[in-house]
């Protein structure tokens, strides 16, 4: 609220400029996506609401818009108001029409021409109809006429923080209580647009009569409501949950008569926006609205799923205190092990086939309660409050307790994400790792998120049972044996707490009994995100070693090589980068000068062995099969008079690759292009070395982005010039990553045919842990280099069994 003493609205004097909060009318809601693409409403509307008592009169005021960043010709647009608003009520005012959109707004109080930005403007409510001069916070502070004001995105002008931006399918809402603390970041939530006029009424209201639909009728058998967009009335049900937080708040119902339709959910969804609806678990209600299938992006170039939901809603409360209609117990028996057709393309239209498909069986019990018995963890704790069990507990397991993914035709159909309906401040949402219970029922409506797919929101959580899962150490390299490690350390840069690198360097030392060469991923500048032309990393890399002494570890060296500033991809400014570590003492790093962001390494012969030409070297970095990522980075060792050649990597990321548990089946994997591009241009850098001397001691190693089956991996083991060490594991222990509940490999080191001895092991420390140093699992290979020579090589394999025998 920006206003002035000497002010009067509807009778009631308006408080001192950047004093006390509108005591009536303010500015409710504002939506610009209107007619855009994918928005369902045709055109942009502001609403007022009164707080007050007594009703507020808006004849001579008007809503006012400007820009969210405005320029010196930047104008403030006005539409002129007439009439009043009533204690409680809201007044509409309609703006500029777009020319996409499905459905009207309810017949508006007072219409305008203004064209408000989809993400970003500030709106404000003014005495009088003369436009604002005003550009500044402060300025427009000091306006005596404006009654009101709301920034929203980056708005410069704004009470307080301006609210987060919206978008073509969301508005900025204040609370149902209207409540007004002069800050519009406190004040206003984003979430679904929810415009009503001065009658109550909500959009579609000019339209046709409801539709009288049951819940059955407006799931339908596919995807996709047959009733999409279109208004229903007379809908009733019992409600079985309520959702009182956050900006996507509602109901859920479920009609206790369900049809004899096993492709019918007899649950759905009333979302109500910013405001905690009145209603409560019992209640019997009748219910009318619109029906929607509402995406986390714009529908025409979404690839999730959709949830089906009531919006607009209105509704009655007939009785309280009903029984609830009982939940479906899942049985491992009950989910498919099929995951989803595969029609190539979008599976929406589709009829659901619930007893073949576990995604269709989930989407036959959307906002449905489903109830699970003593859930194994399969996926642990995240910052966002979530964790990911399965229904399936034999499917794939690992054996620490998760669920291995295998194959792109092998994901485990049982996993089910779990988020809560309970307060936090009534129950903490449980803190738990793979393999880990929570024990009892845990129960509660599921619905698609875009986040991790079909997820039961609990309103009762089971019990957290610890099933005393440990961090894992790995034995310590014997003098004959050469260690090499690869460990993501997920954006370290100087700006990150000492307790992070307390952690990974205790990952070092501990878990990994310090390996003689460490291949680092994901190593930022000096100054980590901050985008200001800094690509040194020497700060990072010193912290780092120097934790890592601190831990009782050795004092290690490091390499790497400087890329060109903000073109390597990940975290905008960090400029993360691949670099090794390795122990001066136990091995030896050649050093050959002319190594540079752009100068590509190459394989030289000397004396019938390879040699690289600079050492550190990046392996062709202007081949735009590295575009916006990471280089490869060789390096050149010597141990036991041995030569080494190590390639330290980080391929591009799965960004842009359809989700698994989207609508387009199977998912198209984009990502996987570049990867095999890179792949085919580290393979032909490791053929040079191999052609020199095929019996040279080459380890690749790093963050691929892929998984032992994907076509990069396989471009670099064809032929067996290379061995992926992880595709040797066991089944249940192939994985160094978890991701939405699947434990994946992501992580490898491959290795030529020389290395002898070779013994290889994940080292399981972080990715299946709710307190993660870092998401990824590090792992380590120990072997002894091979000398080219079988006399050598037995001699060495002689001493090497002796070193074993005297436990050196």
């Amino acid at each position: 609220m920006i206003a002035s003493a000497s002010l009067l609205l509807g009778g009631v004097t308006a408080a001192p400029a950047l004093a006390t909060p509108s005591a009536d009318a303010v500015i409710a809601e504002v939506y610009g996506g209107g007619g855009n693409s994918g928005a369902t409403l045709t055109s942009d509307f502001i609403e007022l609401g009164n707080r007050g008592a007594a009703a507020a009169s808006l004849d001579g005021f008007s809503v006012q818009y400007l820009p969210g960043t405005p320029s010196a010709s930047s104008t403030w647009q006005v539409t002129t108001l007439a009439g009043g608003v009533q204690p409680g009520g809201r007044y509409l005012v309609a703006e500029a029409k777009g020319a996409g959109g499905t459905v009207a707004l309810p017949a508006p109080d007072a219409t305008g021409t203004i064209g408000l930005s989809a993400t970003a403007g500030t709106v404000a409510l003014v005495h009088g109809t003369t436009p604002l001069t005003c550009k500044t916070a402060a300025d427009c502070a000091a306006d005596t006429r404006i009654k009101d004001l709301v920034g929203f995105g980056s708005a410069v002008v704004r009470e307080g923080s301006a609210t987060a931006a919206t978008s073509n399918t969301t508005s900025a809402a204040r609370a149902a209580s209207l409540a007004d603390t002069d800050d519009n970041a406190a004040d206003f939530t984003v979430g679904a647009p929810t415009p009503v006029n001065s009658k109550g009424e909500t959009p579609g209201g000019d339209g046709p009569p409801p539709v009288a639909a049951k819940i059955h009728d407006i799931q339908g058998t596919t995807r996709i409501s047959p009733l999409k967009d279109q208004k229903v009335g007379g809908v009733t049900g019992i409600v079985t949950a309520v959702r009182t937080f956050g900006s996507a708040r509602g109901f859920w119902f479920t009609d206790p008569r369900p049809d004899n339709d096993p492709r019918t959910s007899e649950g759905l969804f009333v979302f109500t926006g910013s405001t905690s609806p009145a209603v409560a678990v019992g209640d019997a209600v009748t219910a009318s609205g619109v029906v929607r299938e509402f995406y986390p992006e714009a529908p025409a170039t979404s690839t999730h799923q959709s949830l089906t939901e009531l919006s607009s809603a209105q509704w009655t409360v007939e009785s309280h205190g009903n029984p609830l209609p009982a939940p479906t117990v899942v049985t491992p028996e009950q989910v498919p092990d099929t995951y989803a057709p595969s029609p190539g393309g979008n599976i929406e239209s589709l009829p659901l086939e619930p007893s073949k498909y576990s995604l269709d069986f989930w989407e036959s019990h959307e906002s449905e309660i489903i109830s699970v018995m003593d859930a194994r963890v399969v996926g642990p704790t995240t910052q966002y409050n979530e964790l990911y069990v399965t229904t399936k507990p034999q499917q794939h397991e690992t054996s620490r307790g998760g669920t291995v993914y295998l194959g792109y035709d092998k994901l485990n159909t049982g996993v089910l994400k779990v988020g809560s309906l309970i307060p936090f401040e009534q129950r903490p949402f449980p803190k738990v790792n793979v393999g880990d219970v929570l024990a009892g029922v845990t129960s509660g409506p599921v619905e698609y998120s875009s986040f991790g797919g079909y997820t039961l929101f609990a309103s009762t959580l089971g019990t957290e049972k610890d099933n005393g899962l440990k961090r894992e150490t790995t034995r310590k390299q014997r003098s004959g044996e050469l260690a090499v490690a690869t460990y993501n350390v997920e954006n370290l840069s100087p700006k990150d707490s000492a307790e992070k690198f307390g952690k990974l360097a205790k990952g070092i030392v501990d878990s990994l009994a310090s390996p003689d060469i460490v291949n680092l991923e994901e190593i930022q500048d000096n100054n980590g995100p901050t985008d200001d032309g800094t690509v040194a990393a020497d700060q990072t890399l010193r912290k780092f070693t120097d934790a890592i002494a601190a831990a009782g570890g050795p004092r290690y060296e490091w390499r790497e090589i400087d890329p060109v500033d903000d073109t390597d991809g990940g975290q905008p400014g960090g400029n993360i980068r691949v670099a090794f570590l390795f122990n001066p003492a136990r091995v030896s790093f050649v050093d050959k000068p002319g190594g540079t962001a752009t100068a590509p390494v190459d394989v030289a012969t000397t004396h019938g062995k390879p040699h690289l030409t600079f050492s550190p070297g990046r392996v062709d970095p202007a081949n735009e099969a590295w575009t916006t990522s990471r280089k490869p980075l060789a390096g050149e060792f010597v141990f036991h008079g041995r030569t080494v050649f190590v390639i330290a990597n980080h391929f591009n990321s799965k960004g842009g690759d359809q989700p698994a548990h989207g609508r387009f089946q199977p998912p198209s994997r984009s990502s996987e292009v570049q990867r095999a591009k890179q792949a085919t241009v580290l393979r032909g850098f490791v053929d040079k070395i191999l052609a020199a001397d095929r019996t040279a001691n080459v380890i690749v190693a790093g963050d691929l982005n892929d998984y032992p089956f994907s076509p990069a991996v396989q471009t670099l083991t064809a032929g067996g010039a290379l061995k992926d060490l992880i595709a040797g594991l066991p089944e249940a222990e192939r994985y160094s990553y978890v991701y939405e509940g699947q434990s994946q490999v992501l992580d490898h080191i491959l290795a030529s045919a020389a290395p002898r001895g070779v013994d290889y092991d994940v080292v399981h420390v972080n990715a299946e842990f709710a307190d993660q140093a870092s998401d990824h699992d590090p792992q380590v290979m120990r072997f002894r280099p091979g000398a080219g020579n079988a006399f050598q090589d037995a001699l060495y394999d002689w001493l090497d069994r002796l070193d074993q025998l005297f436990g050196r």
